[in-house]
């Protein structure tokens, strides 16, 4: 269900290994920018969209086939006493030719306060975008709205939610 996607990080990595390999299908490439994969990671992002009950998302076949090979394996003692200055993680993926990709121990992913690597403003801008384009008339101009609040006036801040939502009667 959707609910369990938004839970089982089985489904996340599948989706988001899914929505780049879609992307290489497209365009012949990924995206490469950024000190952190910034520009994959945006054009990769998840969205309530990939969340719909239906074969384009929860039900997807390839990402279905992909969380089937995913396992899970605890790091031990090393990983458990890095926790909680990071978040230490690793993934290693076999591709179809054999080939292992490994990314060594990240305690620190983009999105974490910690992390030096990534233009996380630059990220959640494209991620308020990106949302706001779902019940926003104007999404760039609500985002502004909200942004910088030490700024802005008495009379600004009372207006702060005065902006047009667009109503679709549930998303997509």
């Amino acid at each position: 269900t959707r609910q369990s996607a938004d839970h089982s990080m089985a489904y996340i990595v599948a989706t988001l290994i899914r929505k780049a390999i879609e992307l290489k299908t497209e365009t012949g490439s990924v995206p490469t920018g950024g000190g952190a994969h910034d520009e994959l990671w945006k054009a990769a992002m998840l969205s309530p969209f990939d969340y719909k009950e239906d074969e384009t998302a929860v039900f997807n076949e390839l990402a279905r086939d992909i969380m089937g090979r995913i396992s899970f394996k605890h790091g031990g003692a090393e990983y458990d006493a890095k926790y909680p200055d990071g978040i230490p993680t690793s993934i290693q993926i076999t591709d179809a030719g054999g080939g292992a990709h490994d990314s060594g121990l990240v305690m620190y992913p983009a999105g974490h306060a910690r992390n030096e690597t990534a233009d996380l403003e630059d990220i959640l801008q494209h991620k308020f975008k990106m949302h706001g384009q779902i019940a926003l008339n104007k999404p760039t101009a609500a985002i502004n709205q909200l942004s910088d609040l030490q700024g802005k006036s008495p009379e600004e801040i009372q207006n702060i939610y005065m902006f047009d939502i667009h109503v679709r009667g549930g998303f997509g």
